[in-house]
């Protein structure tokens, strides 16, 4: 049983098999839904029509995969600009989901379902769970918020199909979680990788150590995370950690995973079509290249997304995975075109401090980054928890261990930056996404 998953009309199908599609016949079944995708937003969505003849483009000129480029971009603040239906490409009568992201401009980001995007969005977790070598059996408790947010129900119903007992748990409660853990043999676990981090300490507070559980999986996703984040986590628990993609306007968790290689998340590109542009000019960049993700829903009934651009960086390994899946990779995402920050004229990314910070021994993977403006100059300030041991030593180790990050993050960003040691559990730690940044530079 637990190489097929079952739909919600009781039929049973093979976990993987998508997965592993010779690829002239993966190519042949995007283009077939492709066209249809196209077909569906043109003669239902008035904005995609639009801007589709002005374009001069008809759903009849998409022949081959390689014209999906002559069809227009969507962006977040078109889904804000036609709130709440202007994007719906079937009737309501027929959207049996309504899903929701907070809006930090006053409109929230809309996503409906169809019945048959359920049952597509529970088939992709399937085959999520199962590269992480999890199966019937499993005992998945799922920490993701459970509501208008996508993670907590994409995760649910996935984690049933395949057959695992699933504890919906959603977020918070932290004590609570470590009982949950502990007293139901808790195999995996659904968080952010922040989350888990904030529940391994609290366990050891409480004198339970995650190493003595049965849990080995965790299912890390919804907010970005570094390699350095990952052998941390993995050492400190002894479980695999694996990286997981997706986002609420293609459909939530689920558009890509990691395999037990652990060497780049696999699109589900049988419903999401990647691929990768030039952020300033749109261009289409070969496989390989860095650039901006782009991604196309392939079989999404109620609101199709063409050519959605995440603002998140990565790039499509071009070489074949290890695990024998045909369908590509792309590389971990490590940072997004919109939370790079500008300090004195340098790109900085926050990914890129969390690494240089993980690297020296005797921190702890909590962290802040703290933005103020002095004399009309930018100035940062990172401040990174510290062991009890390492707090607790002497003043002019603590000074060694402050100036090495300090020269590391130099080193990898070209900038100085005031670098403080702080107690454990003095950075507030999160249910949650993490909030790594702090801007006090609009603050008198």
């Amino acid at each position: 049983m637990s190489e097929y998953w079952h739909d919600y009309n009781g039929a049973f199908h093979p976990v993987s098999a998508p997965d592993y599609l010779p690829v002239k016949q993966l190519q042949a079944l995007q283009l077939q839904r492709l066209q249809a995708m196209v077909q569906q937003a043109y003669h239902n969505v008035p904005l995609v029509r639009q801007r589709m003849q002005e374009r001069g483009v008809t759903p009849e000129d998409i022949k081959s995969l390689s014209d999906l480029s002559r069809l227009p971009f969507t962006t977040k603040t078109d889904l804000r600009d036609t709130y709440p239906k202007g994007l719906f490409a079937t009737p309501l009568k027929d959207i049996v989901r309504l899903h929701a992201s907070s809006g930090t401009t006053g409109k929230p980001i809309v996503v409906a379902y169809t019945q048959e995007d359920v049952q597509v969005w529970a088939s992709v977790m399937v085959r999520t769970f199962a590269a992480h070598g999890l199966k019937r059996g499993d005992v998945i408790q799922n920490a993701y918020g459970y509501g208008l947010f996508t993670g907590g129900l994409g995760a649910h119903y996935g984690a049933e199909a395949l057959g695992a007992t699933v504890i919906p748990i959603s977020g918070g409660n932290t004590d609570r979680q470590i009982m949950i853990m502990k007293d139901f043999d808790v195999t995996a676990i659904c968080c952010t990788p922040s989350y888990f981090l904030h529940i391994n300490e609290r366990a050891k507070e409480l004198g339970i150590h995650l190493t003595d559980l049965p849990i080995r999986v965790g299912v890390f996703g919804a907010e970005p995370w570094s390699e350095a984040m990952r052998q941390r986590i993995q050492a400190d628990s002894n479980i695999k950690a694996f990286d997981i993609y997706g986002l609420s306007e293609i459909i939530g968790p689920g558009v890509a995973s990691e395999c037990v290689e652990q060497a780049g998340l696999h699109i589900f590109e049988d419903h999401f079509y990647p691929e990768i542009i030039n952020p300033q000019t749109g261009e289409v960049l070969p496989d390989g290249e860095e650039g901006e993700l782009v991604l196309t829903t392939l079989s999404k009934k109620a609101m199709p997304m063409l050519r959605y651009r995440t603002r998140d960086i990565t790039s499509i390994i071009p070489e074949p995975c290890a695990c024998g899946r045909t369908i590509r990779r792309v590389q971990r995402i490590k940072r997004r075109t919109d939370d790079m920050l500008i300090i004195r004229g340098i790109n900085v990314f926050p990914s890129q401090i969390e690494s240089a910070l993980l690297s020296a021994e005797g921190t702890l993977p909590h962290y802040q980054i703290i933005l103020t403006r002095d004399k009309g100059l930018d100035q940062m300030e990172v401040q990174v928890e510290v062991t009890p041991e390492t707090f607790s030593d002497q003043i002019r180790k603590l000074e060694e261990l402050r100036q090495k990050i300090a020269s590391e993050v130099h080193t990898t960003l070209g900038l100085q930056v005031r670098v403080t040691l702080v107690e454990p559990h003095t950075i507030q730690r999160s249910e949650g996404k993490a909030k790594r940044v702090i801007d006090k530079r609009g603050e008198l």
